[in-house]
């Protein structure tokens, strides 16, 4: 299989179009002087998000509430560390790790 230079283009213009709006708020907002309100705030959005990833495996259209108790298991301590480091990173490499494991030791 060949791959065209029109379709590395492409790629690469995808690419760009991907990162872009996800580093260009860090790159504008990083020599702001934001108000300590606005800080403590902007601290609680990696929870947030975790929570809202988390309650979203729980609801299917059409599909009444179901719980997989293997996630209610890890999600408990991801939170908790969640709300300790107040990093979205940290908690996503917590939460995998807790989940891998507990995969690997229980089957």
């Amino acid at each position: 299989m060949s791959i065209s230079i029109s379709m590395l283009l492409l790629i690469a213009a995808c690419a760009a179009v991907t990162a872009l709006p996800r580093i260009l708020p860090f790159l504008i907002i990083r020599n702001l002087k934001l108000p300590n309100q606005v800080m403590k705030w902007l601290g609680y959005i990696p929870v947030c998000i975790l929570t809202a990833l988390v309650v979203s495996n729980f609801i299917e259209e059409g599909e009444p509430v179901s719980f997989d108790w293997q996630t209610i298991t890890i999600m408990v301590p991801t939170i908790l560390f969640a709300i300790w480091t107040k990093s979205l990173l940290l908690t996503v490499l917590f939460g995998m790790l807790l989940m891998a494991a507990l995969r690997f030791f229980m089957g």
